[in-house]
Parts: C-alpha cells; sequence; structure tokens
C-alpha cells in the first residue's frame, strides 16, 4: 500500500475515534424499511463495548424526541425477563413511535410515543438480550444481576462520550417487570459511581419509574396468589398449597413442589393471557379471526383494535436482513436469528436478589424521583405484590389513596409517599403502554414534570 494513503486512512480513523459526532452519524438511521412516512426528529442505533477484553457489546437505539430535542431530559427504557429485549418489547410494542404492523413487514407512528416529551434511549441488555452480543460465549451462560447492573453502568459511562451533547442533561430510568431489578440496581450504581466522580463525569440521574416490577420474592409470590384467588382465577384449595409450598425461595428459581402446584393453577386460569387478564391472548383462533378484521378495515368498518399478536409481527421485521441493515445490526457477532426474549439468558441467570427494598431504602432519602406503576389486569406481577412491597418500605404518606382522571374518566388510583408515588394504571395488564397508550403518556408527562396525576376537573355551576 502506498505510505501517503496508509497515513490518509490513518488520519481519518484518528479523526473518527477522536471526534464523538463522528461516530454518532455513523449510528444514525436515515429511514427504515416499510416506514411509509416521514418523521421530524433524529435517530440513532449501534453497540457500546462494555467489555474489550471478552468483546461484550450492548445494542443500543436513541429515538430524539419529536420537537427541540435540546430542551427534553433522557429517558431509559429497559425490559426484564430476564433476558427480554426492550427493542421488541418497550419500543415496537409500547412507547416507541415506531410500532409494527400484522404483516411484519411495515411500520405505523404510534401517537402515544413517548418521545413527544423525551428523548428515548432503549438498550437490549444483558448481553445475549436481541442483537447485544459478546465474542465470548461463556458471558451468555454466566450473566446475573450484578454483572448485569456494572455492564449497565460502563454502557452509559461509554454512551456518554459518544453522545457528549447529552452530558448533564436530566435523565430517568424507565421500565417493567424484569427491569425492577435492574432499575434500582443500576440507579444505586450510577450514585456510588457520581460519588467517585468529577463533575464532568457526573451521570445526572434524577430518578426512575418502574412497571408492574419484581421487588421482592416473598412479596411478589404472596401477592400474585392472592390476586389470582381474588379475581376467582384458581380455587380454595390450590390457593392454600401455594401458599404453603411457595412461600420461599427465589422467584426466578422454585422448588420442585412449588413447581407442580403452580402448573396446577395454570391449567385451572385456563387458556388466558396472565400478564392482561381481560384481554384475549394470541392464539390461532384470534389469528383467523384478525383476518376478518382486516378485510373489513379495508372497507373502513372499524378502527385499529387490540393485537395481542404484537410480539409475532416483531420478531418477522426484526429478522429481515434490510431491517437489520439500517439499524447497524453485526450480524456476525450477533444470534442469527432475532427474538423477543433468549431462553439461553433466561434459564442461565446466575444470581437474582431476592428483594431490592434495601436499595430503594439506600436511595429514597437522596430525593431522586421515585414511582412504581400498576396495571391492575396483570397476573404475573400484580397490583398486590406491588402494594405489599411498599408496604414494607413503611413510608409517611403525603397524599392519600385516590383517584386519577383522564379526559373526564378515572385512570386510575394514586397514593403519595414520602421519597415515593405509587400509580395504578385501571385496565392495564403488565405491559401498562400497550394496554392504555394514552394514560401511559398522561403518565410519564406528570412524572418528568414532577406532578400528580391530573385529578377530575370540576365544573361549575354557573
Amino acid at each position: 500500500m502506498n505510505i501517503f494513503l496508509f497515513l490518509f486512512i490513518v488520519k481519518i480513523q484518528l479523526s473518527f475515534s477522536l471526534d464523538p459526532y463522528a461516530q454518532q452519524q455513523l449510528d444514525r438511521v436515515s429511514k427504515l424499511p416499510g416506514q411509509n412516512f416521514n418523521v421530524s426528529f433524529e435517530h440513532y442505533a449501534g453497540y457500546v463495548t462494555v467489555n474489550e477484553e471478552s468483546g461484550r457489546a450492548l445494542f443500543y437505539w436513541l429515538l430524539e424526541a419529536d420537537e427541540d430535542p435540546s430542551s427534553k431530559p433522557l429517558v431509559l427504557w429497559l425490559n426484564g425477563g430476564p433476558g427480554c429485549s426492550a427493542i421488541g418489547y418497550g419500543l415496537a410494542e409500547e412507547i416507541g413511535p415506531f410500532h409494527v404492523q400484522k404483516d411484519g413487514k411495515t411500520l405505523y407512528l404510534n401517537p402515544y410515543s413517548w418521545n413527544k416529551v423525551a428523548n428515548i434511549l432503549f438498550v437490549d441488555t444483558p448481553v445475549g438480550v436481541g442483537f447485544s452480543y459478546s465474542n465470548t460465549t461463556n458471558d451468555l451462560l454466566n450473566n446475573g444481576d450484578k454483572s448485569t447492573a456494572a455492564d449497565n453502568l460502563e454502557f452509559f459511562v461509554q454512551w456518554f462520550k459518544r453522545f457528549p451533547n447529552y452530558k448533564g442533561r436530566d435523565f430517568y430510568i424507565t421500565g417493567e417487570s424484569y427491569a425492577g431489578h435492574y432499575i434500582p440496581q443500576l440507579s444505586q450504581a450510577i450514585v456510588r459511581h457520581n460519588l467517585k466522580k468529577k463533575d464532568e463525569e457526573v451521570i445526572n440521574l434524577k430518578g426512575f419509574m418502574v412497571g408492574n416490577a419484581l421487588i421482592d420474592d416473598f412479596y411478589d409470590q404472596l401477592g400474585r396468589f392472592q390476586y389470582l384467588w381474588s379475581v376467582g382465577m384458581i380455587s380454595d384449595q390450590t390457593f392454600e398449597q401455594l401458599n404453603i409450598l411457595c412461600d420461599s425461595g427465589s422467584f426466578l428459581h422454585t422448588s420442585e413442589q412449588c413447581d407442580e402446584v403452580l402448573d396446577i393453577s395454570l391449567e385451572e386460569m385456563g387458556d388466558i393471557d396472565i400478564y392482561s387478564i381481560f384481554t384475549p391472548p394470541c392464539t390461532a383462533k384470534f389469528n383467523r379471526f384478525n383476518q376478518l378484521l382486516k378485510r373489513k378495515k379495508k372497507i373502513g368498518l372499524i378502527k385499529r383494535s387490540y393485537d395481542p399478536c404484537t410480539l409475532q409481527h416483531s420478531v418477522i421485521y426484526f429478522n429481515l436482513p434490510e431491517v437489520q441493515n439500517a439499524l447497524h445490526v453485526h450480524s456476525k457477532n450477533s444470534s442469527s436469528k432475532w427474538d423477543t426474549c433468549s431462553d439461553m439468558v433466561n434459564k442461565n441467570w446466575k444470581d437474582s436478589a431476592t428483594s431490592v427494598l434495601n436499595i430503594y431504602r439506600e436511595l429514597i432519602p437522596l430525593g431522586l424521583r421515585i414511582w412504581i406503576l400498576s396495571g391492575d389486569a396483570d397476573a404475573v406481577v400484580p397490583v398486590t405484590s406491588t402494594r405489599y412491597s411498599i408496604d414494607a418500605l413503611e413510608l409517611q404518606t403525603i397524599s392519600p389513596w385516590h383517584a386519577w382522571h383522564d379526559d373526564g374518566q378515572v385512570g386510575g388510583w394514586t397514593q403519595e409517599y414520602q421519597g415515593l408515588n405509587f400509580v395504578v394504571v385501571r385496565g392495564a395488564g403488565h405491559e401498562v403502554p400497550l394496554h392504555k397508550p394514552k394514560q401511559a403518556l398522561t403518565l410519564i408527562k406528570s412524572f418528568l414534570s414532577g406532578t400528580s396525576m391530573p385529578k377530575l376537573e370540576k365544573v361549575s355551576d354557573s
């Protein structure tokens, strides 16, 4: 190679390594396959290496606010599992602007996307989830709470170097389910990181919000069994056996006796969606019925309805080579097949805290904005579980239990404590923004502004 050409290439590579905005532009997503509409915001997707030695890298997708992004906070969204993708759940069927049509090939714009009020960052964590990967196979067999928190912190240390325009920006962490572990654990790691670093390296964490979250194994299971029984889904006998045989141990790793009675409870519940007990499950029969709905839509007879099969559409879409190319996916490193959740990650989870209440007790006095929300139609981590966990914190009540409203209707109920707000969303399942997208947008607006959930406005008689 010509020496001058070699030096020129080295110079270009060096300039890219020194200029974070150059890497930003490499991560910029121009237009997605199946996107038959224009958007007003920029978005970026790519990888951040969290361990050079083993080659661990987390996949991210940043969608900036659709108006004046420089004035709006940065909000991280995480999904749980453990082993489930924030892209597949949070972005593509909950709070992201791009949702996947039933054909799995085209997109539609979500009118209740959270990027109307914030810059939204989705991260697939830990490695082995979604498009995130490690060049060391053993890493995929040794994920756990501790390593995930450490890698998530390292992700942000490196991500802010690539996006220095977000340094110092108000930063909030949100998510659901097993992210009830990830979110307080990452928040704790950031707080401790900030104590050791100089001002320019501090991450400006302002608070976090978790939905239908695993918090404490004992209370999670106690509340779940009570919920199943109280709504008439299981028998008295099974309820009694669940409380006897599943009263200890990890929520992830139950005893053989407990598993047997859990199987009985599933039989008694029947073929329902336990993540949303009042909506139809995704079944072959539902899909056939859906074909009729599609034909009616063509002649304008019905509006868009709830679709329980959204994850199936995402699996088709994110496995399209042209989609992966548009998102800068490292196909050689990532799994050959994208899926919403990784069984490998879930089955090989090494450490799971039996409770994160101790982290709440550490963080609440620091003045972070902490909200816990609960869809009341979830039978996996139900509202009863969350109430038991909050009660265990023994916090002083600031504003007693009352209804909150959206468009003149009861959206749910809420109680404000010293250092924590609890919000119930009426009729929502495990994924609150999927089942109640409009109410979820109202909720994130209140959370980010630090205001109470809206009450019913009284109309004057005059």
